[in-house]
């Protein structure tokens, strides 16, 4: 029979198939499923309302067949098959859908619906990646005739007659010769294949069945095997995340985690979700007990697996979680997205941006649940994650801050616990208009700051900010319930009385001299030098002016490239009014400023190392030091 041609344009079409569509030439087996799944779908709900189809739901299968000396792979399925005119129509045409056609015929709108997986009529012909020969042998259920469909490519096709004993399609791939590029054999072998089924196509939900080999000991024999031929189901074809909440174990849960992601331990939290209406789909998400080895590398990718009807569409869809949720891992499943033609990738739709939407409320949901409910567990999450979630604040200049601000928590200095912003504003003392804060490298440190000292001392609480993010974070949240963020170390903490205040503020105005003095002696390694009230029984700190506070000048130094933009806090040396210290220097402006100008120095490197922040030349403050002790 003379070969026919494609129609609309196909040799460039299924150029462009081959080439340009599939990123992975293993989809064409994924895609090879779906449609035979397609296929017994029809038939099963034509079972529905047609006395004359007599297969029940547990009839119906697909199967595999690999033929190594033929170099021959087979998918066969027990549907409703396709006449001569179907076979024409639907292979003929590339980007001929029967399913699509068949999802969209008004006689199947009402009633119990059925959910196709094929949306184009594409998937076929990505088997045309690794085959060099396509056969199809199609019977319609309860015809008598059968027909294939034969093509080598763009050059064409043709349909014959054909005997088939029983109702359905049978594809048969005659794979390309192997390549030093592409090892089209494996595509034979049993590991290959039951691994592709697992990836793509194990929620399928009828039985992919294959012949397997395996070896066992012979019946009454030690030691001698023999190699045994199985009917073996490649697929589980039932979703964990189909099955009532109800019928699935905590162990369960586990074991699909650990299985899927490659984890060790078992998630703190299953977030389960199933919604219907604007947009239908459902999620099994796991929030892990611990952050990946590469969580916090530029190597993470995050993302969701999405399904449709049970198929993997891509392994990590990234668009379904926001930046803030990226330690989340599960999937999606569902069927109302608009795929593109390859279903490799999404089409930025609003059905997208739905799901996304409802996924970040429900995680956001489950964490504060988790929080008040589970606290312990919750304070395991944050260790691990609670940086992202403070950058979720920051990157997002606050706009995520109705979101996450109530699921923060900061070390404090009641006993270093973790507290809420909640927590610390509800026990605040009467009249405290500000919530506290410091940063350090650790509790203990921080603990030790003079001003922090202070400010305990006169019965308030101080957040102890031991992460870079973390005064970032708080300078984008600006105020918690009508109250500012004050840092302990800026120039402008306020713990005196009016009384108080004056007085240091004559104090200062009668010592400008001097301390315009020691400010020059320091140069610009300070931006002011003045006497303070808040340090208690220390002699120096430092305080910072300005927009960058000094754990923010130490973190945004550690970041790439801040050698050639080094980033200065305006520092400001403080001297405790109180100290005798104070009263020394007074003396030495009157009677000796070049030891004025020593002590200055010395004063500095004091207050640098009790504030963590690194001398800059401790030789210099070694000799200088030694220079007082002649």
């Amino acid at each position: 029979m003379a070969k026919k041609q494609f129609k609309t344009e196909s040799k460039k079409l299924l150029d462009m198939m081959v080439n340009s569509i599939y990123t992975h030439k293993e989809i064409f087996l994924r895609e090879l499923i779906s449609n035979a799944s397609d296929a017994i779908d029809k038939l099963y709900y034509r079972s529905l309302t047609d006395d004359t189809v007599k297969l029940v739901h547990d009839d119906y299968e697909i199967r595999l067949t690999a033929d190594k000396a033929a170099r021959t792979l087979t998918v066969a399925d027990n549907g409703c098959g396709m006449s001569k005119e179907e076979l024409e129509n639907n292979l003929g045409t590339i980007a001929k859908s029967g399913s699509f056609d068949f999802k969209n015929d008004p006689e199947h709108k009402n009633g119990e619906q059925v959910d196709i997986i094929g949306q184009f009529g594409v998937g076929f012909y990505s088997a045309f990646m690794v085959a060099e020969k396509i056969t199809v042998e199609s019977r319609v259920y309860g015809v008598d005739e059968a027909f294939c469909w034969e093509s080598e490519g763009a050059d064409g096709y043709t349909i014959t007659p054909c005997e088939k004993e029983t109702a359905g399609t049978v594809i048969t791939i005659y794979l390309k010769p192997d390549t030093d590029d592409e090892r089209y054999s494996d595509y034979l072998e049993e590991y290959h294949l039951r691994s592709l089924i697992k990836k793509y196509s194990d929620y399928i939900r009828y039985p992919i069945r294959m012949l397997t080999e395996h070896s066992q000991l012979k019946d009454g024999s030690e030691d001698e095997y023999e190699t045994v031929t199985e009917d073996e189901t490649l697929n589980s074809m039932v979703p964990l995340w189909k099955k009532p909440a109800s019928e699935v174990s905590d162990e369960e849960y586990a074991q699909f985690y650990q299985d899927k992601y490659y984890d060790y331990e078992a998630p703190l939290k299953v977030i389960r979700q199933k919604a219907e209406g604007t947009s239908t789909f459902e999620a099994l998400m796991f929030i892990p007990a611990h952050a990946p080895y590469d969580y916090y590398s530029k190597d993470f990718e995050k993302g969701l697996q999405l399904y449709s009807s049970g198929v993997l569409i891509m392994e990590k869809c990234k668009d379904l979680l926001p930046d803030h949720f990226s330690f989340v891992r599960g999937l999606v499943d569902s069927s109302d997205l608009s795929l593109n033609i390859s279903r490799e990738m999404l089409q930025q739709d609003r059905q997208l941006r739905i799901i996304a939407k409802a996924l970040e409320k429900k995680i956001a949901s489950e964490l504060k649940k988790m929080l008040e409910n589970e606290r312990e567990k919750y304070e395991q999450f944050f260790k691990a994650f609670g940086a992202q979630l403070k950058w979720g604040i920051y990157s997002s200049y606050g706009s995520n801050k109705d979101m996450l601000q109530d699921i923060l928590l900061f070390r404090s200095s009641d006993e270093g616990n973790y507290v809420t912003l909640h927590e610390y504003v509800s026990r605040m003392k009467e009249g405290q208009g500000k919530i506290y804060f410091a940063s350090g490298d650790t509790v203990e440190k921080i603990a030790l700051l003079p001003q922090v000292e202070s400010v305990i001392a006169h019965g308030y609480e101080v957040l102890y900010l031991t992460e870079d993010i973390d005064e970032f974070t708080l300078q984008m949240l600006r105020t918690y319930s009508e109250k500012e963020f004050l840092n302990v170390c800026e120039e402008n903490l306020d713990l005196s009385t009016d009384e108080e205040k004056e007085t240091l503020k004559a104090e200062n105005e009668a010592a400008e001299e001097l301390l315009k003095f020691m400010k020059e002696s320091l140069g610009d390694d300070v931006s002011k030098v003045q006497f303070t009230n808040t340090l208690g029984n220390h002699p120096v700190s430092l305080s910072s002016e300005g927009n960058v506070s000094l754990g923010m000048e130490k973190a945004l130094n550690k970041m790439p490239g801040a050698e050639e933009h080094h980033i200065k806090a305006e520092i400001v040396l403080e001297i405790n009014i109180d100290h005798p210290l104070a009263a020394r220097i007074k003396e030495l402006f009157e009677s000796d400023k070049d030891k004025l100008a020593t002590y200055s120095k010395i004063l500095l490197a004091q207050a640098r190392l009790v504030s963590g922040v690194p001398l800059d030349n401790p030789a210099e403050i070694s000799d200088l030091v030694c220079s007082l002790m002649l």
